[in-house]
């Protein structure tokens, strides 16, 4: 691993540190209540915004956790307890609703750089650091007020204490701790909670696993169960049975039995669509190469590497089987997957300083043919978030064009074995070149955040400040883009879902006069279960417009809807603008 001697001094990785930090710091808050990308877009659906805030903000204003059958607090009770922080002390807001991700995401950048360096040394730790601090998805899913960034940072966070653990094993107990938080700031964290009880369970099984470990990293895994079992069995008292029939309700029949299919087509689509579909790792191609073929390299030692290694190893590897199992159509679901990919590349670049380690180099072509299916699928998943460009967006002939070079690089490889393995461990690179690559990368999402912050736009802030002023303090307005547009105004939204949240009464709510949706790119944009409501009322006047920002085409449109086709009870005024960051 790290050379002590070829290493960044303390005092550089100190001050390298420092600037990255405040340079994450500035990339999370400048702009606070500007709109997510959406002419580049990298996933974030805005409106979701003020629909998961829900409970804090009818808490902080209202009084009251629940005023309707919208509540995303059975989901995501972590959550739901920060936002209500920073809406009891700074006021509600869309600036005070982003605050905890964006503490959270800063924090992740502090947290992963210190686990890596205190795995793979110094130089390792600040090209993780910059990677991490400067990845434009993760940057803008730190400036969104949903669940994926503060997720991702109670899962960067367990992480770190497990790798502490490997030498204090009390740092165990937080590991456990930050684990379940995660899971209970999104359920999506699942698959780490499995990650890191199981590589637990396989260090006290070593001797069976075959695994080398320390009477220290015993004693670690037995203090992160035990800080699992712990936290798991509070929160199972404290929250998860007093609030059963919800807790089942919002977790298992809206988050699972709704969504996926598990039929064979449903999870070949999945598999095939998993590099294609979205953005998020044609934008970090450089990190997802480097990283994967770093993470060959680890598996190849597994039996001797430490628990911190083993598990990123399990992140990834889990973290995956979980998107393919479960859904992989939306782009959020991929945000908890960049931290553990910045890592293993951050690995490489700084402390291997190699692309791939000996050990992997040295093994049998018989062990390449048996893993041929693992290679397979990393070849896929590599190749296709690259020649995706070809034809973006389209789906058929990216998969047709991914899988073919797939092939070829698995035939080649395993023709030729071991000449490619051989190369990619040959010499080592000096620290400063592997910083150097990690700068460049860095500075090419500086450079997406630059284009992003040129042409930001304030559209979605704009519309809900003059929601504020067209209707009074607590008037009650139906469908989901009421949520979204909540948070600089008082109203009362009452959400609509499909199968959930409102809709069994959805067109008997006379005592909802106002309904809030998009008229373009065409009504009920945001979930078309609103055209219900829409139908039950056919003597609707719009009475008032907003530009919004969500789709690529830069002609968004919201209305406000008087069901009964009466004045507002006082004028609506125009959009002015005011008040940006």
């Amino acid at each position: 691993m790290t050379d002590p001697g070829t290493d960044l001094s303390a005092r550089r990785f100190a001050v390298g540190l420092v600037l990255v930090l405040l340079i994450a710091a500035l990339l999370r808050v400048a702009f606070p209540s500007a709109d997510p990308p959406w002419r580049a877009t990298v996933g974030i659906v805005w409106h979701d915004e003020g629909a998961w805030v829900h409970n804090a903000r009818n808490k902080a204003l209202f009084g009251s956790w629940s005023l309707d059958a919208w509540n995303p607090m059975y989901i995501a009770p972590v959550f739901t307890g920060l936002e209500y922080t920073a809406f009891k002390f700074l006021g509600v807001g869309l600036r005070q609703a982003r605050l905890p991700s964006e503490i959270l995401g800063w924090c992740s950048v502090v947290l992963l750089a210190l686990g890596v360096r205190h795995i793979a040394g110094r130089a390792a730790g600040l090209a993780a650091a910059a990677l991490l601090a400067t990845n434009f998805v993760y940057v803008m899913w730190n400036r969104t007020a949903m669940m994926e960034g503060p997720m991702a940072a109670f899962i960067v966070a367990s992480w770190y204490c497990y790798v502490r653990a490997q030498s204090d094993a009390r740092w165990g107990w937080a590991a456990g701790l930050f684990a379940l938080a995660a899971f209970f700031t999104k359920a999506a964290a699942a698959f780490f909670v499995a990650a890191l009880g199981l590589d637990a369970v396989l260090v006290l099984a070593s001797g069976y696993a075959g695994l080398q470990s320390n009477p220290t990293e015993r004693r670690a895994a037995m203090t992160t169960l035990a800080g699992l079992t712990v936290v798991g069995i509070v929160a199972l008292l404290a929250f998860v049975l007093p609030n059963w029939t919800e807790y089942r309700f919002y977790n298992w029949q809206m988050s699972v039995t709704r969504k996926p299919s598990y039929d064979l087509e449903s999870l070949m689509n999945r598999v095939t669509w998993f590099p294609i579909l979205h953005d998020v790792f044609t934008r970090m191609w450089a990190v997802l190469l480097i990283g994967t073929i770093a993470a060959f390299g680890l598996l190849a030692r597994w039996r001797s590497i430490g628990g911190g290694q083993r598990l990123l190893l399990l992140w990834v590897g889990l973290g995956s089987l979980e998107l393919l199992l479960h859904d992989v159509g939306n782009e959020r679901r991929f945000v908890f997957l960049i931290p553990a990919f910045v890592a293993l590349a951050a690995i490489a670049l700084g402390s291997e300083r190699r692309l791939l380690t000996p050990e992997a180099a040295a093994a049998p072509r018989r062990m390449a043919i048996l893993l041929l299916p693992l290679l397979g699928f990393a070849a896929y998943v590599v190749s296709g978030a690259i020649v995706r460009l070809a034809f973006i967006y389209e789906v058929s002939p990216n998969v047709r064009l991914a899988a073919a070079i797939a092939v070829v690089c698995c035939l080649v490889l395993i023709a030729t074995w071991p000449r490619i393995p051989s190369a990619l461990a040959g010499s080592r690179w000096s620290p400063a070149a592997g910083l150097t690559v990690a700068l460049i990368v860095a500075a090419g999402h500086v450079g997406e955040y630059v284009q992003w912050a040129a042409g930001r736009t304030y559209r979605n802030y704009d519309a809900s400040q003059a929601i504020g002023r067209a209707l009074p303090e607590g008037t009650l307005v139906h469908g989901k883009l009421a949520n979204g547009l909540a948070l600089e105004n008082r109203i009362r939204p009452v959400f609509v879902g499909r199968g959930f949240g409102n809709y069994e009464d959805r067109q008997q709510r006379d005592d909802v006069r106002y309904i809030l949706t998009y008229i373009e790119p065409y009504v009920g944009y945001e979930g078309r279960v609103i055209t219900d409501v829409l139908d039950a009322y056919p003597d609707r006047r719009t009475i008032m417009t907003f530009d919004v920002a969500e789709t690529t085409s830069g002609h968004d449109r919201a209305a406000l809807i008087d069901k009964f086709g009466t004045a507002p009870s006082r004028p609506p005024q125009p959009v002015d603008g005011r008040a940006h960051d």
